[in-house]
């Protein structure tokens, strides 16, 4: 039996294409269903997200490359794509390299954004339904299970999943430092950016118990308080706000400040010197510089920002290199136990011969035998068979052994002609 891994991603397919797969999932049935059909796939496994669309199958050694012709046509039809034009998206993967690749996806390695977590409960999603749809069997039930255990020790042995890599998750993680706790904080978000209302979702899963919006416009800014459950501000609000407020958002598209220095000194007095952070990601700035040499205020412009983000990207690259280590580990591990399948039929069938022949000896010394003590008889009987397993020990000992050294079926194919275990 073969693995086979078929897909794309955001480095190898536009998003337009891979929507569609994932698309059509809802609109015209799961794809399972009509992989469970083709007569060359054996167990089937399909995962879609924003960022990928893979088909991992088992198929009979014979029947691969059929096998692969079926699931590009699939993806092909359902993408509603001439193959051609499908196939320039399109890596396949098998054996080995494709369990590779599975344990690199499901450990975030091969992700868009390296460490993240989602990718991992997609994966164990894919699975759950592949299983609901009688889809797996004990290659991939193996293959899934040691996949997710392999992410595991990643993210605990690693530091990957650690450090913001996007503006967003630093925001949060300077306001971490700052705050100790966010549960509570209020937070200001000035002008309506799209990086800005990101940095504010981050923030808010962290606990922020209250939001205010300003904008120039002031049903924009009642536009994005709804989607916060906010309070919209106008701009002329903004120094009486500050006095309420723990943490400042600035993307606007002002020639000035928005925030002077004057501005925050004032609601710092009147605040009672509680610390106030302010992020400034607009260009040009919104929030005068000389703000943050004031005490007890910290001010954060895009650039620091960016330059943690790429600080913490590196740090995420280094430990990618402890996690392609222990993966390596894991993969294997379980190439080993796929390299012992191969042989099994084999040490079976020479154990089998071998013990028959025991007691086809037994049979026939039985008359003979019968003049002795039932004790004696039994004390002949474990003889044999004790002489019986210590033959049969070395060459399945050794055969197992090979198997793991990737040269199982050459001494297994050796075996079977020299006991004719084929007839």
């Amino acid at each position: 039996m073969g693995i086979l891994l078929i897909g794309m991603s955001h480095k190898t397919s536009p998003l337009a294409i891979r929507e569609r797969l994932s698309l059509s999932c809802e609109n015209s049935g799961h794809p399972l269903e009509r992989l469970r059909q083709m007569p060359s796939v054996r167990e089937a496994l399909y995962l879609a997200t924003c960022n990928r669309v893979e088909v991992l199958v088992c198929t009979p050694d014979q029947a691969e490359r059929e096998a692969g012709e079926g699931l590009k046509a699939l993806l092909a039809e359902r993408a509603k794509i001439t193959l051609s034009e499908l196939e320039r998206c399109l890596y396949a993967f098998s054996d080995a390299e494709a369990v590779r690749h599975l344990f690199r996806v499901a450990s975030s390695l091969d992700s868009l954004v390296m460490g993240e977590a989602q990718i991992l409960g997609q994966v164990k999603e894919a699975y759950r339904v592949a299983v609901e749809h009688e889809a797996t069997g004990m290659m991939l039930n193996r293959i899934l299970h040691h996949a997710f255990q392999a992410a595991k020790r990643v993210r605990t042995e690693t530091g990957i999943a650690d450090n913001a890599v996007s503006v967003g998750f630093a925001a949060v993680e300077l306001a971490k430092k700052i705050f100790g706790r966010l549960e509570g904080k209020a937070i200001l978000l000035v002008g309506a950016g799209e990086m800005s209302e990101l940095a504010a979702r981050h923030l808010l899963k962290q606990g922020i118990s209250t939001i205010f919006v300003a904008n120039r416009t002031y049903a924009r800014a009642e536009e994005i308080a709804g989607l916060f459950e906010g309070t919209a501000v106008s701009l002329e609000q903004i120094p009486e706000v500050l006095k309420k407020v723990d943490i400042v958002i600035s993307s606007t598209g002002a020639p000035d400040y928005v925030l002077t220095r004057e501005m925050v000194a004032s609601a710092l007095h009147r605040r009672k010197n509680r610390f106030l952070f302010l992020i400034d990601i607009a260009v040009p700035r919104d929030i005068e510089p000389s703000a943050g040499e004031i005490d007890n205020v910290y001010l954060y412009n895009i650039d620091h920002l960016q330059e943690l983000v790429d600080e913490n990207r590196h740090l995420r690259e280094r430990e990618a290199a402890k996690a392609e280590i222990i993966l390596e580990e894991e993969i294997q591990n379980h190439l080993d136990w796929i390299s012992s399948l191969e042989v099994v039929p084999t040490i079976v069938r020479f154990r089998e011969k071998i013990e028959g022949i025991m007691k086809a000896e037994l049979e026939k010394s039985a008359s003979w035998r019968q003049a002795l003590s039932e004790s004696d008889q039994n004390h002949v009987e474990s003889l044999v068979s004790s002489v019986v397993n210590k033959i049969l020990h070395e060459p399945t000992a050794c055969l197992r052994e090979e198997s793991r050294n990737r040269n199982g079926l050459a001494y297994a194919a050796a075996l079977r002609r020299l006991f004719k275990l084929e007839k």
